[in-house]
């Protein structure tokens, strides 16, 4: 892959942009890529630069990623100003729920639609999903579709107000659950140990509710890049994107193993 500025607005020029239409709902996804699929949740604000990097490293592991927009200006560096509007009009967004624990999130019936119609397009044995900070329960979620076979939850970060909360309905985290057991699936997850967005209350529900089925990764603070784009330094202003803004793209680095990981993930569980 070649090498990119991340200081640089990115033109996403390697993916084919397509108008999905889902329930007359129509989004942009962005997709490249040959092999089973995976759908990447962009984190709060957007597709940035470090975004597309992520998803260019799954597409190169051997899937087709599809990376939907779901909010934010699509290849934007995050700064302070415009990525600040960005959460603000999610937060108010009636496709999403920022607050309030126990609540499923509109957008993931859209989501889940994704799934399974790109399982119909690359066939293997199913999908993958990763979500992020403000996408990273939707991967969760998306076990309620059959064809979503690896879940990845990167520092889950709704609902906001409620550090122990989970962004799911009590219906369907025990739908999850029972999926789970019955297709003997498990749930990776991540998060930076300071993390003010994601802390460990959180991570001691998932494991409450799904058992061994949860995998929780915490990676100490000194494994995440001090250097972030703006929006991350003044606004999120703690160790929080294990596999975008804050991963050290170095080898041996903490959060290349937890790339690593989520791609043998993919490979172990959508392998033809």
């Amino acid at each position: 892959m070649p090498t990119r500025v991340m200081t640089e607005d990115d033109p996403l020029e390697d993916f084919d942009r397509r108008s999905v239409t889902f329930d007359s709902d129509t989004k942009v996804v962005l997709v490249s890529g040959a092999g089973p699929a995976v759908v990447v949740m962009p984190e709060m604000p957007g597709i940035s630069p470090h975004v597309a990097r992520f998803a260019r490293w799954v597409r190169d592991a051997g899937f087709t990623v599809y990376l939907p927009s779901l909010f934010g200006r699509d290849g934007a560096v995050p700064t302070v100003e415009e990525g600040t509007a960005v959460m603000q009009r999610a937060c108010v967004s009636a496709e999403f729920r920022a607050f309030g624990a126990n609540r499923t999130s509109p957008v993931t019936q859209w989501l889940r639609a994704l799934a399974r119609s790109a399982h119909g397009e690359c066939g293997g044995p199913g999908v993958g999903a990763v979500g992020m900070c403000f996408t990273g329960n939707f991967a969760l979620t998306m076990v309620l579709e059959e064809s979503v076979l690896a879940p990845v939850l990167c520092q889950p970060s709704l609902p906001l107000d409620d550090p122990a909360g989970l962004e799911i309905a009590p219906d369907d985290l025990r739908a999850v659950a029972d999926r789970l057991d019955r297709a003997d699936l498990t749930v990776l997850a991540y998060r930076f140990a300071g993390d003010t967005w994601c802390r460990a209350r959180r991570f001691a529900a998932y494991t409450e509710a799904l058992g061994d089925r949860f995998v929780g990764r915490v990676l100490p603070d000194s494994a995440a890049d001090l250097t972030p784009a703006p929006f991350f330094a003044e606004v999120v202003a703690s160790p929080h994107s294990v596999v975008t803004a804050h991963l050290i793209d170095a080898a041996g680095s903490p959060t290349i193993a937890a790339r690593d990981e989520i791609l043998a993930f993919f490979a172990e569980r959508l392998a033809r």
